[in-house]
């Protein structure tokens, strides 16, 4: 199960990314501003993250069983329009992205559909392998500019929607919800107010916005700022976000793992620590090789490892039958996180014709994020910990020890 919604959230978010890569391309043949652009490849991204507010609420209510299937071929529609049609004007192109978004509701899926199947000391790890998914970035990075160009434009999003259609018919046919999965009965309205009175619903949001939103940012981003700042082609351009894709999408489990074992309080603190640093040194604008290349590739990991152990957070502070709710607000942040800077990055280059006040601010952010955890976050967590129930030897397991 954590296999299949694992593919499942790397197909939906391969379609989510679409536009990404293209970025540059779109530019050129339609004559967009740099703020155009940024809207482009922004208007997915918040779409994805509102919608699963209402996803997650769905999850707890249906389970991933019935979601899965519906949101993957829901997500087919776009992609056609797309492929098809959609990309001969900005009009288009923003419909067309517009519901792409759907894609990315998949996240908050698949979270409460995992966390179910493990016991407490082996969510972290689980949630962090399915996080991996969203690896699923990495595939559009590398294949869509190359297929366009060896083929037309239409290629990358017939091959993609053929995927999501052969795994909304999996799906349907093989996922299985956990057994004894706890299902709410109160109306969906009354859920969603009881899951906004929840304090780790703002403290993950919070840590999430910056965490799993830098990694958003970066990923739809990072071709268009090496492309404008280093002056790359927009295949090396590519190929570098995918590597920085691929860094976060393999430290996301790690994060979690660490979590089970360490806390994912300890893990955040780190993680917030390593970003600050690394948008302190881009924001001078050094030569990508060595400094420029190890200042990304440090956050990458970083915020991958922070968004893993943000879910185990939340897995281990959030009441079974809240974890799809909680999930979908959570990750709702954490993508309009990434909303904003592309946004921010565009006008401030067009403006000054320079990123560093859009990476300073990275800094600035990360670092109140850093003081929320060490203060806030901790003693909710330290709470947390205390009420945790003994097991039959009168040991109180706590992330994935005993005391």
């Amino acid at each position: 199960m954590l296999a299949l919604a694992t593919v499942g959230f790397a197909v939906n978010f391969w379609a989510w990314a679409l536009l990404s890569p293209l970025g540059p391309r779109f530019q050129d043949r339609l004559d967009l501003t740099s703020f155009q652009q940024s809207l482009l490849v922004a208007v997915p991204v918040v779409v994805g993250s509102l919608g699963r507010i209402p996803v997650g609420a769905l999850t707890d209510r249906f389970g991933g069983r019935a979601m899965f299937p519906i949101v993957s071929a829901a997500t087919v529609v776009p992609v056609l329009h797309l492929g098809l049609a959609g990309h001969s004007s900005l009009a288009a192109l923003l419909v067309g992205g517009f519901f792409l978004g759907i894609g990315g509701t998949a996240f908050a899926v698949g979270v409460p559909f995992v966390n179910a199947w493990f016991p407490s000391e082996r969510r972290g790890l689980a949630i962090g392998v399915f996080g991996a998914g969203m690896g699923g970035t990495a595939i559009s990075a590398l294949t869509t500019v190359k297929l366009v160009d060896a083929h037309s434009m239409s290629t990358p999003f017939l091959i993609t929607a053929a995927v999501l259609a052969v795994y909304a018919v999996t799906a349907a046919l093989l996922l299985r919800d956990a057994p004894g999965r706890t299902t709410p009965t109160e109306p969906p309205a009354r859920r969603l107010a009881a899951t906004a009175r929840l304090g780790i619903t703002w403290q993950a949001s919070a840590l999430y916005t910056v965490a799993f939103g830098g990694y958003v940012a970066f990923s739809v981003y990072l071709p268009t700022y090496l492309k404008t700042g280093y002056g790359l082609t927009q295949a090396d351009a590519a190929n570098r976000m995918a590597g920085f894709v691929l860094v976060a999408v393999a430290m996301r489990p790690v994060g979690g793992w660490l979590s089970d074992r360490l806390g994912p309080v300890r893990v955040l603190a780190g993680a917030l620590a390593v970003v600050v640093a690394g948008a302190v040194a881009q924001s001078f604008t050094p030569a990508l090789a060595p400094v420029g290349t190890i200042a990304f590739l440090a956050m990458a990991g970083a915020l991958g490892a922070g968004s893993g152990a943000t879910f185990a957070l939340v897995a281990l502070l959030t009441p079974a039958d809240r974890i799809g709710s909680v999930t979908g607000v959570v990750g709702a942040a954490g993508g309009l996180g990434g909303f904003v800077p592309p946004l921010v990055m565009g006008s401030m280059y067009g403006e000054y014709g320079t990123y560093a006040a859009g990476l300073a601010l990275l800094a600035i952010v990360a670092a109140a994020a850093l003081v929320h955890t060490l203060i806030r976050v901790r003693a909710a967590a330290e709470g947390a910990e205390g009420k945790r129930p003994t097991d039959r030897r009168g040991e109180r397991r706590i992330a994935g020890t005993t005391t």
